[in-house]
This record gives C-alpha cells, sequence and structure tokens, in this order.
C-alpha cells in the first residue's frame, strides 16, 4: 500500500497552489484591467475628433474583437465597405473613424465619442470631393443602426472565440497568453455585455427608427442613469451643430433648452454616452488644474465647442439678391435667430411655434430632478436641468450646412421650410451628403439619395413636419432672397 503525502506535504502543495492561483490573477489584472492614459493629441480639434470622453470602460468593445466584427457578420451592415456603410467618417491616413476612440483598458477598447454625433459630411456635386466639418451636425451617421449591429453580432451563434481569434489571426498574431485570456475572458464578457446592453436598449424597438443623422439623446440617459421607469416618450432629434457654443451669452441649450449650463451640457454628455461618474470625477479634478497642459478630455472639448466657428458658404453668392434677403430676414427671422436678437437662444413656446411635441414630453420633472440627484456630493453636482414648455430659437450661424431642419430633422432643405405645411414633403430620405444650393439643404430625392439613406416619414410618431410657420406668406421673389442671404451667415 502506497502512503500519502504527509498533512505537512499536503499543506505545502494547497499553499503552492493558492499562490498560483494568487500570481495568475495578478497577472491577468495587471495585464488586462489596467488602465493606461488615454492617447494624447496636439490641437482640441484632433482630440475633439479622436479623443476619449471616458465611455471605453463600461460602453467599449476590445479592439480587435471590434475590428473584425465586420468581416465576421457583413450581412447585419447595411451595405459594403464595414463601418463606414453605418456613415461613421473616416479622414485619410488615419487609423480610427471620426467619433471613436481607443484606451487600453487591459487591452485596447473602442469608445464613442463627440465626434460620432457632430460631424458633417458634405459634398458639392456626386463625383465630388467630401468635406468633413468638425463640430457640424452628423447628417450621414446611423449611431442606431452601429448599436444595433453590435447587438445582432453578439446574438449570433457564430460570437465565439475560435471564431473570432481566427479572424483576428489574419490581422495580428496575439500571444499565446492573450489568444488564451481572449478566450477564456475577453470574448465571452464582451458577448455578455453587448447582450446586456442590447436588454437594456430593447425600448427602441417599440419606437420608429431613428435613421442618419438622428439620435434619441436623453430616454436612454432616463431609463439606463437616471432609474426612471421606461415610458413610451419618443425623444429622437436632429443631430444639432455643437460650433460657437459660447457666441451667445445667456442661450439654453438642447432643442428644449432643458440645460443653461454649458458646463453640464458637456459633462452630461460625456455620462450619456457612457462614461462613469468615477471617471467624470477624475476628469473634473484636472478641469481647472493645469489647464494650460489641457489634461481634463472634457475641458478640452468646452474650449473647443466654445470657439469654433462654422464654415463659410463655399460657393458664390449672389450679392444683390442677398442684400434684399438681409431686408427680409430682419423683418422676419432677427428677432429669435440674429446675435443680439430678442429672442435668440431662448425658449419659443410650442403652442406658439406648433412643432412636433414629442421631443418635449420625453423630458420630465422627475428626469431633471434625477439628473440633480446623480451628482450628489460630487464636485461636478447638476443645478441647472429643468423642463420647459417649448424649442430654443437657435442661432443661424452655419445655417447652409445644418440641414434637414428643425428640432426633428423633418424638413429637409430652407426652401421647404419656408413652404406651409402641406407644401413639405412628406416623406424623403436622409444621409446622402450632396448639397442642393438651390434649395439649400442635401438632396433627398431620387436613386442615389435612398441608396445612401434611410426613409423619413413625416406620418411617424416624433417626425411630424408642421410649425414654424414664419416666412410662409412671402412671395416667391423674397423667399429667394432670404435664401440668398440664410446662406452668408
Amino acid at each position: 500500500m502506497t502512503p500519502g503525502p504527509s498533512p505537512g506535504r499536503t499543506l505545502l502543495l494547497a499553499a503552492v497552489a493558492v499562490a498560483i492561483a494568487v500570481a495568475s490573477g495578478l497577472l491577468l489584472r495587471a495585464t488586462f484591467f489596467r488602465e493606461e492614459p488615454a492617447p494624447s493629441f496636439a490641437s482640441d480639434e484632433e482630440h475633439f475628433l479622436y479623443g476619449s470622453i471616458g465611455t471605453e470602460a463600461e460602453e467599449g468593445v476590445p479592439y480587435w474583437i471590434w475590428l473584425v466584427l465586420p468581416r465576421i457578420f457583413p450581412e447585419y451592415l447595411p451595405g459594403p465597405g464595414g463601418y463606414a456603410s453605418l456613415g461613421i467618417l473616416s479622414a485619410d491616413g488615419r487609423e480610427m473613424p471620426i467619433g471613436l476612440s481607443t484606451v487600453t483598458i487591459g487591452v485596447p477598447r473602442v469608445g464613442i465619442n463627440c465626434a460620432m454625433c457632430h460631424t458633417t459630411s458634405v459634398r458639392m456635386t456626386a463625383g465630388g470631393p467630401r468635406a468633413l466639418v468638425p463640430a457640424g451636425p452628423s447628417n450621414v451617421t446611423a449611431a442606431q443602426q452601429y448599436l444595433r449591429f453590435l447587438s445582432a453580432c453578439a446574438s449570433d451563434p457564430r460570437f465565439t472565440a475560435d471564431v473570432i481569434l481566427a479572424e483576428v489571426a489574419r490581422s495580428y498574431e496575439l500571444s499565446a497568453f492573450e489568444r488564451l485570456v481572449y478566450r477564456l475572458v475577453i470574448i465571452p464578457r464582451t458577448r455578455q455585455r453587448l447582450l446586456e446592453i442590447s436588454e437594456k436598449d430593447a425600448w427602441m424597438d417599440r419606437r420608429p427608427d431613428w435613421g442618419r443623422g438622428r439620435i434619441d439623446p436623453f430616454n436612454p440617459v432616463k431609463f439606463r442613469y437616471l432609474g426612471q421607469p421606461v415610458d413610451d416618450t419618443i425623444g429622437t432629434s436632429d443631430m444639432p451643430p455643437v460650433w460657437n457654443m459660447a457666441g451667445y451669452s445667456g442661450r439654453a441649450y438642447h432643442w428644449d433648452g432643458l440645460n443653461t449650463s454649458l458646463q453640464e451640457v458637456v459633462l452630461s454628455s460625456a455620462i450619456g454616452t457612457g462614461a462613469s461618474r468615477d471617471w467624470v470625477d477624475r476628469d473634473f479634478a484636472r478641469w481647472n488644474e493645469n489647464d494650460a497642459e489641457r489634461t481634463s478630455s472634457l475641458r478640452r472639448i468646452l474650449n473647443y465647442i466654445s470657439a469654433v466657428k462654422p464654415p463659410a458658404y463655399p460657393l458664390p453668392v449672389d450679392a444683390a439678391l442677398a442684400s434684399a434677403g438681409a431686408a427680409v430676414y430682419q423683418a422676419q427671422c432677427a428677432e429669435c435667430h440674429d446675435a443680439g436678437g430678442r429672442r435668440t437662444g431662448t425658449v419659443i413656446p410650442q403652442r406658439e411655434v406648433e412643432t412636433d411635441r414629442h421631443r418635449l414630453d420625453m423630458w420630465t420633472e422627475a428626469a431633471a430632478a434625477a439628473y440633480h440627484a446623480y451628482g450628489d456630493g460630487r464636485a461636478w453636482d447638476f443645478s441647472s436641468f429643468r423642463t420647459t414648455e417649448g424649442y430654443v430659437a437657435v442661432p443661424l450661424d452655419g445655417i447652409w450646412l445644418t440641414a434637414p431642419y428643425l428640432h426633428n430633422g423633418s424638413v429637409p432643405a430652407l426652401a421647404d421650410l419656408l413652404e406651409p405645411v402641406q407644401g413639405r414633403p412628406a416623406r424623403f430620405w436622409r444621409g446622402y451628403d450632396v448639397f442642393d444650393p438651390a434649395r439649400v439643404g442635401f438632396v433627398s430625392a431620387g436613386p442615389e439619395a435612398e441608396a445612401a439613406g434611410t426613409p423619413y416619414d413625416t406620418g411617424q410618431a416624433g417626425n411630424g413636419n408642421a410649425g414654424h410657420e414664419y416666412g410662409t406668406a412671402l412671395d416667391a421673389g423674397s423667399k429667394r432672397a432670404l435664401i440668398e442671404f440664410l446662406k452668408t451667415l
């Protein structure tokens, strides 16, 4: 009979096993859950386009998984071209698309930043070069389709370590240890997290699709972070420009003026996109310290959008016609939209402007109070959220580039906005970036627009194109003159 190990040897082996397990766990955590500083960018504009706003830890996708998903699951994209088919923009010479940042938290992770919703793509002709305008409204990006693509991939039975690692190997050789951790931890955890997010976003399926260039920015905040019960409200709205944000003192922000502090708008936008309170704590601690070194990510964003100006109209303008239009503008528009106008930047009651009220009804007093409580005890605590009874009379600088118009993007061109409701298109296509200089908007009909865009039906809830009938009674000549003048703003 072979004697068993002595009690001392057993204890020794157990201690060694525990030590190995602890060491392995520490190595795993040190290797795959460490957070490195976010990449730094020389200019505030580069930071706006590619920098981190803290979304990688909570909402990010490991880079190598993110990279290969379009190759494995192209059927869940609207067409060829990978992420570009979703209207996600890229600049020449850049590894990452605009609006997506990378930070190493154990492994490189991809998160969304402000430029995803605030960068415009425009071409003057169908075959002409594309210009990218930071801080403009993202007219081609399909943010909801991006989220749904990730969800569809995670729901597919092919989202496995074998399939993903085989595709990663075509681009990059992971070490044996990396492959093991990806197989056992990173890939399963990523799939689980994407499915959890998909479940939390299931409310979207009971509302009209956002389409290209639109987003519901506050219902996700209400339901995910503020603990508000899922309701049937629709907050889908056009992606607005964020240039010259400090150029109008005392203005209200967001389409319905639900906040009056630009600082709070920037901080809450990061939270709404997926930044944790702890990350915001760390970033805000650097907000006013060493600002010359630009160490606060969100402070750099605020600095940039405060000062950046919209691009000038790039085509010839009929000076005589525009001069005639200036008088029309002063009589019809200046009070609400001109710099220094009595009502510019203020909330105009919905009963007066009569535009679709779904976005207005989405934001409740309970949600505003919950956002104030969300920051309790933090240095950046919120105090300026509120509900309103209308929509902000926004400044019109760069208006030529901000189509479609109204808060929900329901009117494709300025020429359409100057028509009574019955004369406005009831159905058009959003997401085609070719500019229409005659009507001042983007081409929104025809086979090219249909191939590139998503349909917009004004009969759907939240998509109404009624209201804002100012100027609709002008004669045709005055309308042409006004449009020509608006090009100069």
